[in-house]
């Protein structure tokens, strides 16, 4: 398996990948390829950090990390959003999703990033070192049950003496 990033060429076949894996996701709302493209057109996007696995030519998962923001009154600081990652169904449980997450959060530290949020399965994204965000004294305001919404510290104290709102 090879990951790697993104390429322009590719973004139609990402947008399927996506609709499809979400088709069996337990939590969706159908829109994920639409939010893939919208987080790419946003000021967010970080290319470095949109990757692709594949395996013999043919792609097989995707994962992006784009920036977003912590408000705490007038302070307002850069986290990371992973949002979405995809494995196509056929290679689900063979490791392509957390070799993404682990490939992407080594590229993130490189890059000077601290942390990560996400909003997912608490029994799959534990094992990457997720808590929940209200741990931190991180608060959502989209009315997202706190035990799905976590932050990863990349790095020791990546959060430290940050609090306050995020909207997902």
């Amino acid at each position: 398996m090879l990951i790697r990033r993104e390429t322009l060429e590719e973004f139609p076949p990402i947008y399927d990948l996506v609709k499809v894996a979400f088709q069996t996701a337990k939590v969706t709302n159908g829109k994920e390829q639409d939010f893939v493209d919208q987080l790419r057109s946003s000021g967010n996007y970080i290319p470095e950090l949109a990757l692709g696995a594949e395996e013999k030519g043919k792609l097989i998962g995707h994962i992006m990390l784009t920036k977003t923001y912590i408000i705490n009154g007038s302070n307002k600081f850069e986290i990371l959003l992973l949002a979405p990652i995809s494995v196509a169904l056929e290679y689900r449980n063979k490791g392509v999703g957390s070799n993404l997450i682990k490939e992407s959060f080594q590229l993130a530290k490189e890059m000077g990033y601290k942390s990560v949020i996400l909003v997912g399965d608490p029994a799959y994204y534990h094992r990457f070192g997720f808590k929940t965000t209200v741990d931190f004294g991180i608060k959502n305001i989209n009315n997202i049950p706190d035990e799905y919404v976590m932050v990863c510290q990349l790095v020791p104290d990546g959060l430290h003496g940050i609090s306050g709102t995020i909207a997902l």
